[in-house]
């Protein structure tokens, strides 16, 4: 079973990506904000992060960026899926560049949770 890192400021985000994975054979954690989910996969194995992009404390550019520049392998590798409501076509050039594997626009579907998860897990 995979574990998933959902890093959102907003308790009713996370709320709605846990319940949209329930049937998905994974296991769900939480954060609140970029400095958070960084503790967690400091300390704890997570295969897959969906990271909401405007958090306070810590954005979810700025904890991608350190994840990637700044954490050891194999942390630092882990897929991260970028979560936003912003127009994806002016934005995912940069989202890329920091280091996200797969951006999803805001609303959330199954369909499109699967998919990201599809596109950057292999299958278990």
């Amino acid at each position: 079973m995979h574990k998933i890192l959902i890093v959102d400021d907003i308790f009713v985000n996370r709320l709605l990506l846990k319940e949209v994975m329930k049937g998905l054979d994974v296991a769900c954690i939480e954060a609140q904000n970029g400095k958070e989910a960084i503790e967690i996969i400091q300390r704890e194995k997570v295969d897959l992060i969906f990271m909401d992009i405007e958090m306070p404390v810590m954005n979810g550019l700025e904890t991608t960026r350190h994840i990637r520049e700044k954490l050891p392998s194999p942390v630092r590798y882990i897929p991260i899926i970028a979560l936003t409501a912003h127009n994806p076509a002016s934005f995912f050039d940069d989202f890329r560049d920091v280091g996200f594997d797969f951006l999803m626009t805001k609303p959330y579907s199954i369909e499109k949770i699967k998919q990201a998860i599809n596109k950057t897990l292999p299958a278990k």
